[in-house]
């Protein structure tokens, strides 16, 4: 006998919202399996305002409003009987939060909970990444998001450390990071992974989904850093109108998709890592499954 259930995760970030919509499959005698419904994106970059002005503008509040809404009615639509709405950095960092959080619920009837960045870490790490977390292997699992980048290291499928550091696309594309954040997360990568040999990079977000799209690659198949590098050199030499007409990306992924590579080359240096996997995942799938085993 199965039983199918539907939950939804609200992923309210820095450079992106989205809306994730799982099947929950229960079979007795089997693992929980989960699987995505739907997945709705909406570029709304709430980073550009917080980071920069210190708060969410009027003209984004009016925005997320909208979006809140629609998402409100995907949900009955596709019959969610529970889901959480969460933000990360750019609304943790803005002046004004609790008055958007107010808004949102008043009008939107969604209640959104801000988590600070060790939560955000734990949540991501607590995907499923079973079939990647070989007990012969040491990861470091690398989450860039707009505002803020999650490090978590894993060996022997346990985790060692995880770290929540203040960089991220938005930040870098207004200038935002100085090099003493830089250093501070080379020592960070390099005091925890000196001990292992052979580090392999997990990477999520949807600029390394992105770039492991364009690769080609089947998905259970990692990138090499030389491929890592080779795509690094070739999008940053283009200009990100060429980004745009000539690779078909999106323009809020054509501005910040060099960046988010820059840490994940940076990640894989410093760890000594040769290999990133790049599984779908991220912290709407962690929600997901963070709610049906009770966690949150």
């Amino acid at each position: 006998m199965i039983s199918i259930k539907k939950y939804a995760a609200i992923d309210i970030g820095s450079n992106a919202m989205r809306l994730l919509v799982a099947n929950v499959v229960e079979e007795q005698g089997q693992p929980t399996h989960f699987s995505k419904s739907a997945l709705v994106r909406l570029p709304i970059r709430l980073g550009q305002d917080s980071f920069t002005m210190g708060e969410i503008s009027q003209e984004n509040i009016s925005r997320m409003v909208d979006a809140m809404k629609a998402y409100k009615l995907l949900m009955k639509i596709h019959k969610v009987e529970k889901y959480t709405a969460l933000a990360t950095s750019a609304m943790r960092e803005a002046d004004n939060r609790e008055e958007v959080i107010r808004i949102i619920e008043e009008q939107a009837d969604i209640k959104i909970e801000i988590i600070d960045g060790k939560t955000e870490a734990a949540i991501i790490a607590s995907t499923d990444l079973h079939h990647l977390l070989q007990t012969e292997n040491t990861y470091l699992y690398v989450d860039v998001g707009g505002g803020s980048t999650e490090f978590s290291l894993f060996s022997d499928s346990k985790m060692i450390a995880s770290k929540s550091f203040k960089i991220g696309t938005v930040r870098l594309l207004n200038e935002m990071v100085n090099e003493a954040v830089w250093e501070e997360i080379a020592i960070w990568i390099k005091t925890h992974t000196k001990e292992f040999q052979d580090v392999i990079l997990i990477g999520s977000g949807g600029n390394i989904n992105k770039l492991f799209k364009m690769s080609g690659k089947q998905q259970d198949k990692p990138l090499s850093y030389q491929y890592v590098l080779k795509r690094y050199n070739f999008l940053n030499a283009m200009t990100y109108e060429q980004r745009v007409s000539e690779l078909g990306l999106n323009p809020d992924r054509a501005d910040v998709i060099v960046l988010a590579t820059k840490i994940y080359l940076n990640a894989m240096k410093w760890s000594g890592a040769k290999r990133i996997f790049v599984p779908k995942i991220g912290l709407s799938d962690g929600i997901i499954k963070a709610m049906y085993y009770g966690k949150i």
